[in-house]
């Protein structure tokens, strides 16, 4: 069993920066795929990155690539997600979550272990 708990979220203007940490309690995170994923306001849960097990590979969805940047310290049982360049419409309840799968890493159906989510409210 794998307790994840995200911080970090807050109110940011358009074009700031924040960073989400997802801590890990339970298991040692070194044996899990991460994943970031985030829920709007009447929209479905969607992928937002993910990194494996080494942190060698990374994975996001196109709509955040060379804004946001998924990392892991497996030393510290954490992962984390620098967001640079925010805007509106990255709005949402940011989760993290974990998979011991080697699944497609962006489906939510693969991951098993899920936070609790934090809040990320971007004004214009």
């Amino acid at each position: 069993q794998v307790l994840l708990v995200e911080s970090g979220g807050g109110l940011v203007q358009a074009g700031g920066s924040l960073r989400l940490s997802c801590a890990a309690s339970g298991r040692t995170l070194s044996t899990y795929r991460m994943a970031w994923f985030r829920q709007a306001p009447g929209k479905e849960r969607e992928f937002v990155a993910a990194i494996n097990r080494s942190g060698g590979s990374k994975f996001y969805t196109d709509s955040v690539k060379g804004r946001l940047t998924i990392d892991r310290d497996n030393a510290k049982n954490t992962v984390d997600l620098q967001m640079n360049g925010l805007k509106p419409e990255d709005t949402a309840v940011y989760y993290c979550a974990a998979t011991s799968r080697a699944g497609q890493p962006y489906k939510e159906y693969e991951y098993d272990y899920w936070g609790q989510g934090t809040q990320v409210t971007v004004s214009s």
